[in-house]
């Protein structure tokens, strides 16, 4: 079981790193439901 698994998650993602749709599927695959997701420009 994944420490992730029925967790709530908010994400963050970055233009210029890891885009949040890439963080969505990874945390999503480890059993969290993700609440929010957007990708950011942090200049």
């Amino acid at each position: 079981m994944s420490f992730l698994a029925g967790k709530k998650i908010a994400i963050l993602g970055d233009r210029d790193g890891i885009p949040g749709p890439a963080i969505e599927e990874c945390v999503k695959s480890a059993g969290a439901e993700v609440v929010f997701s957007t990708t950011e420009c942090f200049v």
